[in-house]
């Protein structure tokens, strides 16, 4: 995947918002709460990172071309990073997105997730 499928995959979720900060880097967001984000890699190669269950992060920890994000990870938030995976990987990465983006907006006060028409 690269950063224009991925920034057209995370517009197609719903109630989402995009900026560019923190250096550059595709920043989602779902009622102002950060979901996805491409970039951070420091050699140029797309890299993308979304927030995990408990139990996918501990699968994705192990796995090839998966790490727990730098930055976020590190101050015990269940984030993960694929920077390194083929092209066959994106169904699954668009799959963790989705999830992230459902973790993220069931977060949000019912209040809030009526206002984005997230429930009914």
């Amino acid at each position: 995947m690269n950063y224009e499928e991925f920034n057209a995959f995370c517009r197609s979720l719903p109630a989402t918002s995009h900026v560019v900060q923190w250096g550059g880097s595709h920043v989602w967001k779902v009622g102002g709460k950060v979901f996805a984000i491409g970039g951070w890699q420091k050699d140029g190669q797309p890299a993308f990172t979304f927030k995990a269950s408990e139990l996918n992060f501990h699968i994705l920890s192990e796995e090839p071309g998966f790490r727990p994000a730098p930055y976020l990870a590190s101050r015990g938030m269940k984030w993960i990073q694929q920077y390194d995976a083929p092209a066959e990987s994106d169904e699954q990465l668009r799959y963790y997105i989705k999830e992230s983006h459902r973790i993220v907006a069931s977060g949000l006060t019912k209040k809030k997730q009526r206002e984005l028409g997230l429930v009914e």
